[in-house]
């Protein structure tokens, strides 16, 4: 899987770009606040359907405009596909497959694949555990399309259940029904957790491995999926259903009190651990970044292997944060995988023309192609 070529209209500062990407190596280089990012941003925007710097698509669109068009081909070995996508202030944004609407962004996950690692993924150990859901969020919803509309089911269930927690303390007797949204709510949890804990295994093995390489044996990377309850069976949806009821029971006289529901998977957590230690907590800034990298390049090795393509890798001005060990492993084990790269100096990949490299200068919202 490659993406072909890109066009961008009155989106972020670019009035009218069409760029046509290597499949191997694109260096997208420039100064600062030039564009850069945005290309890197449109491409990742047509692969999961929402932009990785903003929640508002109005904030894509152009100064002094009221329309953004982005265009996509991608070429894949069961056959080339385009992706468009257009927003109009005030509207909803339309995503198109072959020219054909999808109703639902869902329908999107899964045409064109994308990793992106960018410094604020460092978030996913630093902050809170919603950062870390969203991380294995979005790359589980590329993978598994159905993932994602329980991911969207499931918050339409938690809103309407906590609705009725604040209503019950104006109304009691609504506390008998209850039990029915416990149901609900359990079932579509089931589901999304034992997706969780399938692909946390699997991120622990592979980042675990690769971890030890870059580190040279030094550091031991661990994964351990954190649920909001302890859960004793992720291998039946029905026991686990069962667990879930049961935990909703035992702790309905907190919820109750707090009006929210405290048991499920917008509750889920997981520590990443070196050497068995908390590495929020205890790890310095570069082991962070490493560990990082590790989950990153985990990430591409578990698409590749449950899709059978690899995904298209969007590095966004990380060459800078990795010393030059880090940074050569990344080039080598990224090989085979069309990536995209930006960066303020372009020397440092100068002798990787032997390639097929394409360098694409960025100033002001224009394009140049070098190669």
């Amino acid at each position: 899987m490659y993406i072909s070529s890109l066009s961008l209209k009155d989106f972020r500062n670019y009035r009218d770009a069409f760029i046509l990407f290597s499949r191997d190596l694109n260096i997208i280089y420039g100064n600062n606040a030039q564009g850069k990012t945005n290309i890197i941003e449109a491409i990742f925007l047509c692969a999961s359907g929402r932009s990785h710097r903003t929640s508002k698509d109005s904030e894509l669109v152009k100064i002094n405009k009221n329309q953004f068009d982005i265009s996509l081909e991608i070429v894949k070995g069961e056959g080339n596909k385009r992706i468009d996508i257009i927003y109009e202030t005030g509207k909803k944004k339309m995503v198109k497959v072959n020219e054909i609407p999808v109703s639902r962004i869902g329908n999107l996950m899964g045409n064109l694949l994308a990793v992106i690692f960018s410094p604020e993924d460092i978030l996913i150990i630093k902050e809170g555990p919603s950062q870390r859901r969203r991380f294995i969020d979005i790359t589980i919803s590329q993978i598994k399309p159905s993932y994602f509309y329980d991911l969207q089911q499931f918050s339409k269930i938690l809103l309407q259940r906590n609705t009725l927690l604040k209503e019950i303390q104006f109304n009691r007797s609504l506390i008998e029904t209850l039990d029915i949204w416990d149901e609900k709510l359990s079932e579509t949890a089931a589901r999304i957790m034992m997706v969780r804990n399938s692909f946390i295994n699997e991120l622990n093995i592979k980042s675990k491995d690769i971890h030890q390489k870059i580190t040279s044996g030094c550091e031991v990377l661990d994964i351990k999926y954190k649920p909001s309850i302890n859960i004793k069976n992720f291998n039946d949806a029905g026991s686990l259903k069962k667990e879930l009821i049961d935990g909703l029971s035992k702790n309905r006289s907190i919820e109750l009190k707090r009006c929210v529901t405290v048991v499920g998977p917008h509750r889920d957590d997981y520590d990443i651990l070196i050497n068995g230690l908390n590495l929020k907590i205890y790890g310095s800034q570069g082991q962070q970044r490493t560990a990082v990298l590790s989950l990153k390049l985990a990430e591409i090795e578990i698409i590749k292997s449950m899709i059978g393509e690899n995904p298209v890798l969007l590095l966004d001005d990380v060459m800078s944060e990795l010393d030059f060990e880090r940074r050569e492993f990344l080039l080598e084990n990224i090989k085979n995988i069309q990536t995209f790269i930006t960066c303020t100096e372009k020397d440092i990949f100068e002798k990787r023309k032997s390639e097929e490299v394409i360098f694409i200068h960025v100033e002001d919202g224009n394009v140049k192609i070098e190669k």
